[in-house]
């Protein structure tokens, strides 16, 4: 596996404080865990994640694989059916987004894009991985 030859993406739902349901469109690279982008919306349609996507690859170019379980994009790399460890890199990263960010904040419809991405860059340039000998996705 090379840096930047697989990325994984997949969306994560929470709730603001109103009750009213957002979607997260998250994005991570396989080898180097660097989270690509974290896109929040009250809504995402395909279209939307198309245009996500070419604007991660304008800054990140084009992945060789994009591995995914929400349809067709890119060469797609479908995980079987039960088997949520073929897609281990955004599961894990999924799980610690949901811990980290969305379980620790009660949203209000303004401020609620702004905590993601402070999230996210803390995630990237802050924190060490220890899969990483110890560095930063970034």
């Amino acid at each position: 596996m090379a840096p930047n030859m697989t990325r994984s993406m997949d969306l994560v739902m929470d709730a603001l404080a109103t009750g009213c349901m957002f979607k997260n469109m998250t994005c991570v690279v396989d080898f180097t865990k660097e989270s690509l982008t974290v896109t929040a919306a009250f809504g995402i349609s395909c279209v939307q994640v198309t245009r996500i996507l070419d604007s991660v690859a304008l800054f990140c170019g084009c992945p060789g694989e994009l591995r995914t379980n929400q349809g067709a994009v890119v060469e797609m790399h479908l995980i079987q059916p039960g088997r949520p460890a073929q897609d281990g890199f955004i599961k894990i990263y999924k799980g610690r987004f949901r811990i980290e960010c969305l379980n620790e904040q009660w949203f209000s419809k303004i401020v609620f894009r702004k905590i993601i991405m402070d999230w996210r860059l803390d995630f990237n340039e802050c924190r060490p991985h220890s899969s990483l000998n110890n560095q930063t996705p970034s």
